[in-house]
C-alpha cells in the first residue's frame, strides 16, 4: 500500500503543476475569442473570491512610472486600509503587443497606419487633378460642388483654379473658390467651388478624373467611401476645379524614407525590451490585464471591451469602477458614496456625463462612422461606476459591439441601447482641477499625483492643506 502512495503522490502533483500552468497561460478573454474562465473551466464548483469594487485603470504600455505613483498612492492606502483592503481589486489594462510602426512613421500619432509616401514628386509644381484627354466637359446643374483632402506631409498650395468649357470664347463667369481649413493639429480641408451666377459648374466626378498625390503627401477623403460624414460635404461631392501645389522639405522627406528601415528595425528592437519590462513588472506586481490588441489610443474601447470579458471570466463582483492611469481616485469616497447612495443596484451607471456633446470630425477625436451630429450621453472618462448586470452585457455582446473613436463616447452609444438608471455626480471630475470631496481628477503627471496624495494623506483634502 505505501509503495501504491508513492507511485501516486508525484502523479497527482504532476497533475495538479500541469493544470496550475496550464491556468497561467490562458490569455485574457477578448472579443472574437473564448477563452476558459480561469480555474472555473476544470473545477466546475470552484468560486472566484468576490469583490465589492473591481478597478480596471486602463494604461499605456509605456506609462510604467504613471502605475508605480498609483501603487504607492491609493492602491497603497487601499491596501492598508482594514475595511476596504479584502473589498477591491484593482488591475492596470495593457495591450498586449506595442505598435511596430515608429511614431514619426505614421499617418497620426493615435493610431498604427503607417505613412507610406513612396517616390515623392520634388522640386516641381504637381497639379493635383488630371482630367481624361478625351473629356468634353459640359457645364452641370450643380451650383456648389467641393472636395475634402487630408495633408500627410507638408505641401504648399500655390494656385486654385476651375475648369470650364472649351468650346467657350474667353471665360466670362461669377465663380469663387474657397479654402477652408478643418483641423488644426494637422491639415484636413475642404475646396468649396461656388458659382455665384445662374449657370452651373463644369465639375467632374471624382473616379473620373486621376488624383496625383505626389508619392502619397494627401489624400482624397469621400462620403461615399464611407470616410467622410455626408453633413460634412457643401455642395455636391466631386471636383469642379483643381489646384497645384509643391512638397515642402522634400530633402528631409528623402532622408526620413531613405532611413526607414533602420529606424523600423530599432523601435522593433526596443518594443522587445518593452515586452521583457511589461513581463518582468506583471510578475512583480500581479496586478496587470494584458489584452489582445495593439496598444494605441484608436484601440482604447477594444481594450475595454476585452477587459469586460476577463471581468466577468474570472471574478466575482458587485460593480466595476473605471479609470485613468493619469487620475486621482478617492476610492474610500466612492465606497462611502456608494453606501450613502446605494448606488450598487443593478442597471446603475454612476458617472459625470457629458450631454448632447458634438460629434468631431477631425484631429485626435475624429468620428466618422457614428452619422449623428452629437454623441448620446457619456461618461467622463476619469472615472465612473458600472453594475456587474451592465458589464455582464458589454462583456457577452463585445464581438458585436462597434469600436468608436474613443472609450467614453463608444461606451455612451453601447449604453444607449440598453437604457441604465444614470446617476450625475459632479465629483467626478472632467477637467484638470482640484476640488474638494471630489472622486476622481484627470491628467496629471506622476509628481502631481504624487503631490495630491501626499497633502490629502497630511491633512485629508488634496486641494488645500494649512499646515501648522
Amino acid at each position: 500500500m505505501r509503495n501504491w502512495l508513492v507511485l501516486l503522490c508525484p502523479c497527482a502533483v504532476g497533475v495538479v503543476l500541469h493544470l496550475w500552468l496550464l491556468l497561467l497561460s490562458c490569455p485574457a478573454g477578448g472579443p472574437g475569442k473564448q477563452h476558459p474562465a480561469g480555474l472555473l473551466a476544470f473545477f466546475p464548483h470552484w468560486k472566484p473570491k468576490h469583490y465589492d469594487v473591481i478597478v480596471g485603470v486602463l494604461s499605456a504600455r509605456h506609462n510604467e512610472e504613471l502605475r508605480n505613483v498609483i501603487r504607492s498612492t491609493w492602491v497603497r492606502h487601499l491596501k492598508q486600509h482594514p475595511g476596504l483592503s479584502q473589498r477591491v481589486l484593482v488591475k492596470f489594462i495593457i495591450g498586449a503587443r506595442g505598435c511596430d510602426v515608429p511614431l514619426e512613421d505614421r499617418e497620426d500619432p493615435y493610431s498604427c497606419r503607417l505613412l507610406n509616401i513612396t517616390s515623392p514628386v520634388l522640386n516641381q509644381e504637381i497639379e493635383a487633378f488630371t482630367l481624361p484627354e478625351d473629356d468634353t466637359s459640359m457645364l452641370s446643374e450643380d451650383r456648389i460642388v467641393s472636395v475634402h483632402f487630408k495633408v500627410l506631409y507638408p505641401i504648399v498650395i500655390t494656385s486654385l483654379g476651375v475648369f470650364y468649357n472649351a468650346k467657350d470664347v474667353g471665360f466670362q463667369r461669377n465663380i469663387t473658390v474657397k479654402l477652408y481649413q478643418a483641423e488644426q493639429e494637422s491639415f484636413e480641408g475642404t475646396i468649396v467651388w461656388e458659382s455665384q451666377d445662374l449657370q452651373g459648374l463644369v465639375s467632374k466626378n471624382l473616379h473620373k478624373v486621376t488624383v496625383n498625390d505626389g508619392g502619397g503627401v494627401f489624400r482624397i477623403t469621400t462620403a461615399g467611401e464611407g470616410s467622410l460624414p455626408y453633413e460634412f460635404t457643401q455642395g455636391v461631392e466631386g471636383i469642379a476645379g483643381g489646384f497645384i501645389y509643391t512638397i515642402q522639405e522634400g530633402e528631409a522627406l528623402l532622408q526620413s524614407l531613405q532611413s526607414r528601415p533602420e529606424r523600423i528595425m530599432h523601435h522593433v528592437n526596443k518594443l522587445k525590451e518593452e515586452d521583457a519590462l511589461l513581463k518582468d513588472e506583471s510578475n512583480t506586481y500581479e496586478d496587470i490585464v494584458f489584452v489582445d490588441v495593439v496598444d494605441t489610443y484608436r484601440n482604447v474601447p477594444a481594450k475595454l471591451l476585452y477587459f469586460y470579458r476577463w471581468t466577468v471570466e474570472s471574478a466575482s463582483f458587485n460593480v466595476l469602477l473605471k479609470t485613468d492611469d493619469d487620475c486621482y481616485i478617492d476610492l474610500e469616497a466612492v465606497f462611502n458614496r456608494i453606501k450613502l447612495k446605494n448606488l450598487g443596484r443593478p442597471n446603475t451607471w454612476w458617472g459625470n456625463f457629458r450631454l448632447n456633446w458634438a460629434v468631431d470630425r477631425t484631429g485626435k477625436w475624429q468620428e466618422l462612422e457614428y452619422p449623428s451630429p452629437a454623441y448620446p450621453a457619456f461618461a467622463c472618462g476619469s472615472g465612473y461606476v458600472i453594475s456587474k448586470d451592465i458589464v455582464e452585457w458589454l462583456a457577452s455582446n463585445s464581438e458585436r459591439l462597434k469600436i468608436y473613436q474613443g472609450e467614453d463616447v463608444s461606451m455612451g452609444i453601447w449604453m444607449a441601447a440598453i437604457g441604465p438608471k444614470r446617476y450625475q455626480d459632479n465629483l467626478w471630475l472632467c477637467e484638470k482641477t482640484c476640488e474638494s470631496g471630489m472622486l476622481s481628477s484627470p491628467q496629471y503627471s506622476p509628481q502631481e499625483l504624487t503631490d495630491l496624495w501626499r497633502i490629502k494623506e497630511l491633512c485629508g483634502d488634496p486641494c488645500k492643506c494649512e499646515e501648522s
